[in-house]
């Protein structure tokens, strides 16, 4: 196929839900690590049009939701310091703290800006010498590389007012993590496209063989996906757990080899806490030693006290694909995306937002008092899954 509305086909993706609907025997979970996937199978229905058996839950795949509370709050301390400019993209500006978010600071004085690349804020540094410039430097391995080149750039041309704030995470520990929970319920995976496209998808052999469940490397297309789905499907099925490459067009199995230099050269995988989730051992990347002059965490000391999440908010459990955002007690009435509880809400990945825009929940909600009844089904079914 040459163009996008390839992937769009309706009756290409007939074709692939016929499939699945005379193949499938039993109930089966899929987790999706992407939001981007999240927001496609909302936005097309795929999780209707499949037939019941088929139960998608959403994992912790966007790094604005994942980032830790404290981080937030730490990026917001360092933003209301005198002369700095701190940059970020547009995700993150609404993204609830303990006490505001940046767009709040921003309110209040504070020299908040929103860039499209790491390469803009290391040019805002350039412009004025006589101010602090911080880019906060969210994302999984996709956006490691673009980070880790202005960090580059700014040590070999000497742009000393020039500093990332990392909450870069990885996504085959938090799969790990997902995987070896008591309350897992995960039976194949959906696995980052974008993300396979820097760093391969040879670590997730191990994976599947341990945990035995089906990987399927899938882009972010209805046909991608039900594609995807299809492929777990039949191994699942078949008794198999494998890893495929549904999105062979973009991914090869060893990922692209420069991108992964210029991450192994400017940065270090590190412990990392994933909000809603938690500690998760060498699932983050820090700044290396001889870069630490660019790591906005060693040059601001701040004072951000205890970080206080939402008791209301249960986006921990939808990050770790045990309940959909429709199980939330707040969902599209007190959190929305205009007044976020959660990041799940606010980000353009997030499942919550997903459901909320495409969803058409909270007019279910509003008009019954309860979500559509294959979600009720599905949820009082899950204990036969495993």
């Amino acid at each position: 196929m040459k163009y996008l509305d390839e992937y769009r086909d309706r009756e290409a993706a007939e074709k692939y839900i016929n499939l699945v609907k005379k193949m499938v025997t039993r109930q089966w979970t899929i987790m999706e690590i992407c939001g981007g996937q999240t927001h496609a199978i909302v936005k097309y229905g795929l999780n209707h049009l499949l037939p019941y058996e088929v139960n998608f839950v959403h994992g912790p795949g966007c790094p604005v939701c994942v980032t830790p509370q404290e981080l937030i709050d730490k990026a917001i301390a360092i933003a209301e310091q005198p002369d700095v400019i701190f940059t970020s993209f547009g995700d993150m500006m609404r993204v609830p703290g303990t006490h505001k978010d940046l767009l709040m600071a921003k309110s209040e004085g504070a020299d908040v800006r929103m860039v499209y690349s790491p390469l803009d804020a290391l040019k805002l540094a350039r412009g004025h010498p006589g101010k602090e410039v911080v880019f906060f430097a969210v994302g999984f391995e996709t956006t490691a590389p673009a980070n880790a080149m202005a960090v580059y750039q700014a040590s070999k041309t000497g742009v000393k007012n020039f500093s990332i704030l990392s909450s870069h995470v990885l996504v085959p520990p938090a799969m790990e993590t997902i995987l070896s929970s008591p309350e897992n319920r995960v039976q194949g995976f959906l696995a980052a496209g974008h993300v396979c496209t820097v760093v391969g998808y040879e670590e997730y052999y191990s994976l599947a063989e341990r945990y035995k469940v089906p990987i399927v490397v899938t882009g972010f297309e209805p046909l991608d996906i039900l594609q995807g789905t299809y492929m777990v499907l039949k191994q699942l099925e078949e008794g198999r757990y494998e890893v495929e490459n549904q999105y062979a067009r973009v991914v090869q199995s060893q990922g692209n080899i420069p991108s992964q230099n210029i991450i192994k050269k400017v940065f270090r995988v590190t412990d990392r806490n994933w909000r809603g989730v938690g500690g998760i051992p060498k699932s983050g990347l820090e700044l290396r030693s001889e870069y630490e002059a660019h790591d906005a965490n060693k040059k601001f000391e701040v004072n951000i006290g205890e970080a206080e999440n939402s008791p209301e908010c249960i986006a921990g459990e939808i990050l770790r694909g045990v309940k959909k955002p429709i199980d939330c007690p707040v969902f599209g009435t007190k959190c929305t995306p205009e007044h976020p509880v959660g990041a799940p809400m606010v980000s353009s990945e997030g499942a919550c937002a997903a459901y909320y825009h495409y969803g058409n929940y909270r007019q279910r909600s509003l008009q019954s008092g309860t979500p559509g009844q294959k979600e009720l089904q599905t949820e009082k079914n899950l204990g036969t899954n495993q």
